[in-house]
């Protein structure tokens, strides 16, 4: 709830400054801000991961989901090449879980599998804007990352039999969104929106080739919905 409280603070201030650009005679704020050949900052936000499955026999039968809100935290670094194009390094923390559901068991011990993931995100990334107007200047924002999953539990000699489900370390992905950026008297806030998705299969296989947790499984890929709100 508190998540969704601070979410909501956030989303009604945007609106309200966003609102403030269409008056008569706006401030023009931070007029010089775009003007730095570098520029830095932070940002903080929320995700939603989930999981893509490609299967090896289609049995009617898929692994479900149970996604939950997770937060991201992160700096960036930006080198401006000119007033509509930018490249951005944003390094970061990511948090999430996932519960997987898988059929065909009775047990709910043997069914359901919960997954923490603690990534450190190396996104390197394309910004695009738009003319500023007034205060606001919307843009297109997209690029590759890599990752390294802190919780992969990649090197553990337990598998699905023993409780345990394992995934690579490292992932590799491209990033696209869209956003804002609004110039406050102080400085520049900008909220986004990001969907993140994983070229690498993600999936430590059991032991058992046969085994019914992830013998059907041919691929499996992170997909992902970032709502991040940057400090400039």
């Amino acid at each position: 709830m508190k998540k969704i409280g601070f979410l909501f603070v956030l989303i009604v201030w945007t609106c309200t400054v966003a609102s403030a650009q269409f008056r008569k005679d706006p401030i023009i704020n931070i007029q010089n801000e775009d003007k730095k050949p570098l520029n830095f900052g932070y940002y903080l936000g929320f995700n939603q991961y989930d999981f893509q499955f490609e299967y090896e026999n289609d049995i009617g039968q898929d692994i479900l989901v149970d996604k939950t809100f997770g937060f991201n935290v992160g700096v960036l670094g930006e080198l401006r090449f000119n007033e509509f194009l930018d490249l951005r390094f944003e390094p970061g923390l990511l948090y999430t879980a996932r519960t997987l559901g898988f059929p065909g068991f009775a047990s709910e011990a043997d069914a359901l599998r919960e997954v923490r993931s603690t990534y450190i995100r190396f996104p390197l990334l394309l910004k695009v804007s738009t003319r500023r107007f007034n205060n606001m200047k919307p843009f297109i924002i997209g690029g590759v990352y890599t990752a390294l999953n802190l919780g992969s539990k990649e090197d553990s000699l337990t598998d699905n039999s023993g409780g345990e489900f394992r995934m690579t370390s490292n992932v590799y992905g491209y990033e696209l969104g869209f956003g804002i950026d609004l110039y406050t008297e102080f400085f520049k806030f900008t909220p986004s929106i990001r969907g993140v998705f994983a070229l690498t299969d993600e999936l430590v296989r059991d032991n058992d080739p046969n085994s019914p947790w992830t013998g059907n499984i041919a691929a499996m890929r992170t997909r992902g919905i970032f709502i991040n709100f940057t400090f400039e």
